[in-house]
């Protein structure tokens, strides 16, 4: 069933009512700006789990995702009113550079950068020490 009347043998439309406008898919989608950058899912769940490692241990309660049109930020909060302790970033227009991740702290400053995500998030790593007493 359709909207349209059905047409009778023999007759047929004005070419002015039909849409003759043939639009290239893959011409279309180029010309639309591009999607946001995204963690993939192996990504986050590096991420998640040194998430919650730190979660655990206390030091990190909240956490906020942006995918934005140049880069994807992970950020990690005390509190949730507060300014994140730390941004886990991942900018693919420096991946043939510097590598398209790193890790930022609350100042600004860059911690670790590297092109394999699980290196960068050694950083949160923490070295045990002997006391001897």
């Amino acid at each position: 069933m359709t909207d349209q009347p059905d047409l009778r043998h023999g007759d047929a439309r004005s070419a002015s009512s039909s849409s003759s406008v043939v639009v290239d898919l893959k011409e279309y989608k180029q010309s639309r700006d591009p999607p946001p950058v995204t963690f993939h899912r192996r990504e986050l769940d590096a991420i998640l789990w040194i998430y919650g490692r730190m979660v655990g241990e206390g030091e990190w309660k909240d956490y906020a995702i942006d995918h934005l049109k140049e880069k994807a930020v992970f950020a990690v909060f005390k509190r949730s009113g507060e300014m994140p302790l730390f941004r886990i970033e991942k900018d693919p227009r420096l991946a043939a550079k510097q590598g398209a991740y790193c890790v930022i702290n609350a100042n600004g400053m860059i911690l670790k950068r590297g092109h394999d995500l699980q290196q960068v998030l050694k950083v949160f790593n923490k070295v045990l020490k002997l006391v001897e007493t």
